[in-house]
């Protein structure tokens, strides 16, 4: 029998499913399931597309199917949940797929995984009535106890960050997060500059292109929904993806010193490592540890693409082997630590059903670990920060007070004096770089440690 073909629905159930209750990151599914599928570029964009839009809208969907479904959601398996909530989002959310296409191809997705008559019957009879319903149904910003809005987020991540910004900011950081991110990209100094790129983009029939308000050498791309590769320029290395707040957070490595000798020590792709090495003087110096295997090659690629190998030796091994191995002391070192990502949620909408309050102690172990390891290699005078794209006080602030109060010899600096005045409103009462999410730049934070002179 000849086998079926898969579709974009069929690949965005088969991903949710398989997703499902791993706690892990969502991307390494797609790319296994749908960049590997061999469907065309469109279709994959589709199927990441549903996939994305069900993990953000997730709490909504399931309110939604629990007012047409006599069967309770805890009791239906994971692929049955699936299936419901890929139709219901493109019914009710995705404005461009017709109601009749939504329904009929996640049958068909149903069919193709040889699941039972009655359940295909179900899932289409299901779909259907909401489908009939939906201009009288409920939106997102009004479907919520008393008409307030459905948060799409877990109660346990909404409660404290209610605590410790107040309802109405909570609020605001959840509608973010809820929203598709627009591409932010860095532009490479060395080979091109904001207004040459932009106008390439625009030749290219690219509307909207405007620069970052915020921070400098950024360019801020609506709607770019298309593979990142395929834009122009990239290839020759005149841009990388990249968020204006990791930007914004490599100057505080500075003032950046004539043969200065500089250390990246959780370089992950490379982000920070290629616009570090941007800043540096010809004549400094740049080390970029990478433990794993598969992100130390990507590193490399990154490097050479923007023509930045010479600039940076790199090394993959884990920081504290590198540190323990290397007796050469640094002028600054830049600590972009592992972290629950809970200010990147917006960008990586199944973060927030991956994480639980209990990660954050290992988080902060883990961190205080990064930062104990960093402070040996410093020079007396030297310049530490340390970063996360986190929200949570237990892998920032108190991380920063933790290892301040165990290293006498280091002091908290104010950032203020090494970011443009575009950001000083970023920065927060203890001087940290802290900005929330917000639609123009991601949740993050980073302190400036200097390690006082002998």
């Amino acid at each position: 029998m000849k086998k079926k073909r898969s579709t974009s629905r069929s690949l965005a159930l088969e991903t949710l499913v398989q997703w499902a209750g791993t706690g892990k990151p969502v991307q390494g599914v797609i790319n296994r399931v749908i960049h590997d599928s061999g469907l065309k570029h469109e279709e994959r964009q589709l199927a990441v597309m549903l996939v994305l839009a069900v993990l953000r809208e997730q709490e909504y969907l399931d309110l939604l199917i629990s007012r047409f479904s006599k069967t309770k959601l805890r009791k239906m398996k994971p692929l049955t949940l699936a299936a419901l909530r890929i139709g219901v989002v493109q019914i009710c959310r995705l404005e461009r797929i017709p109601d009749s296409a939504a329904v009929n191809e996640t049958v068909k997705a149903l069919k193709k995984m040889r699941q039972p008559g009655w359940l295909c019957s179900f899932v289409n009879g299901t779909l259907r009535n909401i489908a009939r319903s939906k201009d009288t149904l409920p939106r997102p910003e009004e479907a919520g106890p008393g008409g307030t809005p459905v948060l799409n987020h877990p109660a346990w991540l909404t409660a404290r960050w209610q605590e410790h910004f107040g309802p109405e900011q909570m609020r605001e950081i959840c509608r973010v997060n809820n929203l598709e991110p627009d591409l932010c990209l860095q532009i490479n100094p060395a080979r091109t500059d904001p207004d040459a790129l932009k106008t390439r983009f625009i030749k290219h029939g690219m509307s909207g292109v405007k620069a970052g308000s915020l921070a400098p050498d950024s360019l801020i791309l609506p709607e770019q929904r298309g593979a990142v590769t395929d834009l122009p320029g990239f290839a020759e290395g005149l841009f990388q993806v990249q968020d204006q707040a990791a930007r914004l957070a490599c100057d505080l490595l500075g003032p950046f010193k004539e043969q200065g000798r500089y250390l990246d020590g959780c370089a992950g792709l490379g982000g920070k490592t290629c616009i570090l090495a941007a800043l540096l003087p010809k004549d400094a110096s740049l080390i970029a540890v990478e433990p794993d295997q598969r992100r130390s090659r990507l590193l490399q690629e990154n490097l050479q693409r923007q023509g930045l190998s010479e600039k940076v030796e790199t090394v993959q091994q884990d920081l504290q082997v590198f540190v323990a191995d290397d007796d050469r002391l640094f002028d600054g070192i830049f600590i972009d630590a592992p972290c629950s990502g809970t200010g990147v949620i917006r960008k990586h909408p199944d973060i927030r059903w991956n994480r639980q309050a209990e990660d954050l102690a290992g988080f902060q172990e883990q961190q205080l670990g990064l930062l104990r390891t960093a402070a040996t290699a410093l020079k007396p005078g030297g310049v530490l920060v340390y970063a996360t794209c986190s929200l949570e006080p237990e892998e920032n602030q108190q991380v920063v007070e933790l290892f301040l109060a165990a290293n006498p010899a280091f002091i908290l600096t104010d950032c203020r004096g090494f970011l443009p005045a575009s950001a000083a409103s970023l920065v927060d009462a203890q001087g940290c770089f802290a900005p929330l999410p917000t639609e123009e730049i991601e949740g993050f934070f980073a302190a400036r440690l200097v390690r006082m002179p002998t």
